[in-house]
């Protein structure tokens, strides 16, 4: 199994860091910290210095209070008041609970879908299977995750949900940060985007049960191979 290509430090700042002044600021610095947390640039247990945020982002204090405030929300960076923040490590009970939520919902929405599906949306979902065969194939795995959840995000909003996304989004940094843990597994990718076929040829000719046995191997993929994550990567992983 490849291991994950993973930072041990925040980037140098640089240009890109730069946010958009027509936005508020700390919203925009929690979604680049979250999403180099998710992605495991920021691996767990990377120290989090507020002084350094605030020139890396070229912004004041305060927004950077707010994101790690909504960080620490979600579990995902611990703070140590007048000592340190750090990004916390995977918490496997979070990341069951997030899986649960997440099938939950999601076997609802695929077979809503799978007994009337739209053309359109069949459409919809295919590119973005391709766009992942791309992503694999060229090991991009960052593009790959993206299209993965842009493709979960259209079948919610398909069935007028897109806000439930929003919501299992917010719950689920420790189980994504598994699966990118996991992804660079042999034949990983390849499974899910089987998966993602699977899902959608089902709903596609009208078989909600088929869907839903999909979605359900499709979802469990990850936490089945919890034992062999612990073992490869001990130090990111909670008791």
């Amino acid at each position: 199994m490849d291991s994950p290509q993973i930072a041990s430090r925040p980037a140098s700042p640089h240009s890109a860091d730069r946010l958009d002044r027509d936005r508020q600021a700390a919203p925009q610095v929690f979604e680049r910290l979250r999403d180099m947390i998710v992605s495991l640039k920021l691996p767990p247990g990377s120290p989090l210095s507020r002084a350094a945020l605030a020139t890396q982002f070229g912004v004041s204090s305060t927004p950077i209070r707010d994101a790690l405030m909504r960080l620490e929300e979600e579990g995902l960076v611990d703070v140590f008041p007048q000592h340190a923040t750090v990004v916390s490590r995977i918490d496997v009970r979070l990341a069951q609970q997030a899986h649960f939520l997440r099938q939950a919902l999601e076997l609802e929405i695929v077979k809503a879908l799978g007994l009337e599906h739209v053309d359109a949306l069949m459409d919809e979902l295919n590119g973005t299977i391709a766009l992942q065969q791309k992503c694999a194939r060229a090991g991009d795995y960052e593009k790959f995750i993206a299209a993965d959840n842009d493709s979960h995000a259209q079948l919610y909003a398909a069935t007028g949900n897109r806000a439930l996304w929003d919501l299992v989004r917010s719950r689920s940094g420790h189980i994504d940060r598994l699966r990118r843990l996991h992804l660079p597994s042999p034949g990983k990718a390849q499974d899910i985007v089987r998966h993602h076929k699977l899902i959608v040829a089902a709903i596609s000719a009208n078989q909600p049960d088929e869907a839903q046995r999909h979605l359900r191997q499709h979802l469990s993929g990850t936490l089945g191979y919890l034992a062999e994550i612990r073992a490869r990567f001990p130090e990111y992983l909670s008791e």
